[in-house]
């Protein structure tokens, strides 16, 4: 693949290992994040560094954004430094924050009337996806561009889809976050019945994986709750932010979700236990 100029904004926990993987590639990319210490590593193996979002964006042919909340969103695309101040004309942004679908709509159409294209690409599959090159990617905006980028999301993603007009990723970002909340409480009741009928969990985990119970949560976040990892795949924080987007859209649609209701009640106390910074596995502890 002949070498892109992007810029990525945004190199948390997943953000680092998509840049790792493009750096690999052999891409140029220069990086924007707010602690520039936490970018170190990805400076040390190649990465350009930037120091505002528009610096970031300028005569980048590709643009990634993967930031904390839609507020955040806002700010790096239409903010005083933001992407769309510099951005040159013909250049793509993709957004992969997990936001709200009306903001994916918004940023597609000022995208448009600056001359640029939008594409809305929230991703599944935590730190374990991102690291070993396997996320889902959920993309919405127009085909032909979701097309032409598909080489480069292949270098991190396994599962890519298109799924239709702007703001269809982020919908569909939704189903898939509001199957993870409520079904994280059947992997905590699942863990907390079995440890207290005084079962090895390791044998039990051995078993119902491969059935019908199966899931990406029961293989890869149980075992982190049997030993008492916390350490965040994705944040309490964040996924409480996903919640309430989702439940917002449903309201709007007049859908009850009384699953994702409970959901957010049991992650809500836990962040004002203090578990914010989390991963969602922690929800084990309002069953110990």
């Amino acid at each position: 693949m002949e070498s892109k100029k992007i810029g990525f904004i945004g190199t948390g926990v997943m953000g680092a290992s998509i840049v790792m993987h493009l750096l690999n590639a052999g891409h140029d990319v220069t990086i924007y994040t707010r602690t520039k210490s936490k970018a170190a590593d990805l400076i040390s193996a190649g990465a350009k560094w930037a120091e505002t979002p528009a610096e970031a964006s300028k005569e980048q042919e590709i643009i990634f954004t993967m930031v904390g909340y839609p507020k955040d969103v806002e700010e790096v695309y239409i903010g005083e430094k933001g992407i769309f101040s510099a951005a040159k004309e013909g250049a793509i942004v993709i957004d992969m924050t997990t936001s709200e679908p009306t903001l994916a709509k918004k940023l597609y159409h000022e995208a448009r009337e600056r001359g640029l294209h939008s594409l809305d690409a929230p991703v599944s599959g935590g730190d374990i996806g991102a690291k070993n090159g396997t996320l889902s990617l959920m993309i919405g905006g127009d085909k032909d561009v979701f097309e032409k980028l598909h080489p480069i999301f292949e270098l991190f993603g396994q599962n890519i889809v298109y799924q239709g007009v702007a703001g269809s990723g982020q919908h569909t970002k939704m189903c898939n976050q509001i199957a993870i909340a409520s079904g994280m409480i059947g992997v905590c009741e699942s863990m907390a019945y079995g440890l207290k009928a005084g079962l090895t969990m390791e044998e039990v985990l051995r078993s119902i994986t491969a059935g019908a119970a199966g899931s990406w949560s029961l293989s890869n976040l149980a075992p982190r709750m049997l030993k008492g990892n916390l350490e965040p795949g994705f944040y309490i924080k964040h996924i409480i932010k996903d919640i309430k987007i989702a439940l917002d859209e449903a309201e709007r649609m007049n859908l009850q979700l009384p699953g994702l209701t409970l959901a957010k009640s049991m992650y809500d106390q836990l962040l004002a236990e203090g578990y914010g910074d989390n991963g969602t596995q922690a929800l084990i502890k309002c069953y110990e």
